[in-house]
């Protein structure tokens, strides 16, 4: 069979395999994961039963292969955005900006039962592991540089962010996520930025003097 009949076929295959996976997150998202069959799924990608069952076994087949998906896209979204900027310090808010975004447009999903069904997917766990590693070591580069408070760890830091900035699901707009990751990032920098080592920094020495002046006073 020749290579470009190969590669249209292959293709073909692609786009009914997403718009089955389109076409099952919608329903689901709209009727929940118990009241959705196969039969709706395959009527409403506008393909035949048999044809759906060539490709997935059941419904919850399906999602998982749509949240994988999902997955590998926001993940491969938050390298690019990093690789994008220069220096640690604007590459971490590039990526926190993308997650609050990314958090923000999955808002439909938290706390419903499909929310439920996904998380029990290991993947989802390997995906939080990659995304916190992701933004610790910015968080690493950021302290060497004196980007980054050093009084608390990195890792530390990673999971600090990771969680305040899940509330961006919660947010009204994407202005308002944005200015969540500002406050997120205040944080990050302290009141004074701390030296690597986790000894106050010139500029702490300064508040330290002004308030003891202050006392003598």
């Amino acid at each position: 069979m020749p290579k470009l009949w190969n590669e249209t076929i292959e293709a073909h295959r692609r786009a009914v395999r997403d718009a089955i996976l389109d076409t099952a997150a919608e329903l689901v998202a709209e009727h929940g994961v118990r009241s959705v069959t196969m039969s709706q799924i395959a009527e409403q990608a506008g393909i035949g039963r048999a044809t759906l069952y060539k490709y997935f076994p059941d419904v919850e087949a399906i999602l998982l292969v749509w949240h994988d998906r999902q997955i590998t896209e926001h993940l491969r979204l938050l390298a690019e955005v990093r690789d994008e900027a220069d220096g640690a310090g604007e590459q971490l808010e590039a990526v926190l900006k993308a997650f609050a975004h990314i958090s923000r447009a999955s808002r439909g999903h938290h706390g419903t039962e499909l929310a439920a069904f996904l998380h029990r997917d290991e993947r989802v766990v390997r995906a939080q592991r990659q995304l916190h590693g992701m933004v610790r070591d910015l968080l690493a580069e950021g302290v060497q540089s004196g980007d980054f408070r050093g009084d608390v760890t990195p890792d530390e830091l990673a999971t600090y962010c990771l969680h305040a900035l899940t509330a961006a699901a919660a947010l009204p707009s994407e202005e308002a996520a944005d200015r969540l990751v500002t406050v997120t990032l205040s944080g990050l920098r302290g009141a004074h930025v701390a030296s690597a080592d986790g000894n106050p920094s010139a500029s702490e020495h300064r508040h330290d003097s002004h308030r003891a002046r202050h006392r003598a006073h």
